[in-house]
């Protein structure tokens, strides 16, 4: 726990510094991308870092089948599953940005300010 406290004070003396690589992260979070499917391919969602929703394909036999309900469940499933899969990576980057300045694992908890987290 001292050894955390010691990192953390360590930081605060590097304020600029921190400061600036939290917004090169937060500009590089639009850069993240991932992809959710459901229905076989049926729907694909892509989300970024920020948690947007950035495209949302739909397959012409998913519309072909002429069923609604099952297409706004298909389309819910694609879009959960690509922002679940955006946050991991935007945790995973945040992570590597915590390491990268001394913090210990978890400091950051993946929920920096901009990410939706």
């Amino acid at each position: 726990m001292f050894k955390e406290l010691g990192a953390i004070m360590g930081l605060l003396r590097n304020g600029g510094k921190i400061q600036e690589e939290m917004k090169k992260f937060q500009e590089q979070l639009g850069a993240i991308t991932a992809e959710g499917s459901a229905g076989a391919g049926y729907v694909t969602v892509k989300a970024n870092g920020r948690q947007e929703v950035v495209s949302v394909r739909i397959s012409a036999e998913a519309v072909a089948l002429n069923d609604r309900e099952m297409l706004e469940d298909l389309v819910a499933a694609a879009a959960n599953q690509a922002l679940t899969r955006a946050k991991e990576q935007v945790a995973q980057e945040s992570a590597k940005l915590a390491a990268s300045m001394g913090l210990p694992a978890g400091v950051m908890g993946g929920g920096l300010p901009g990410t939706g987290g």
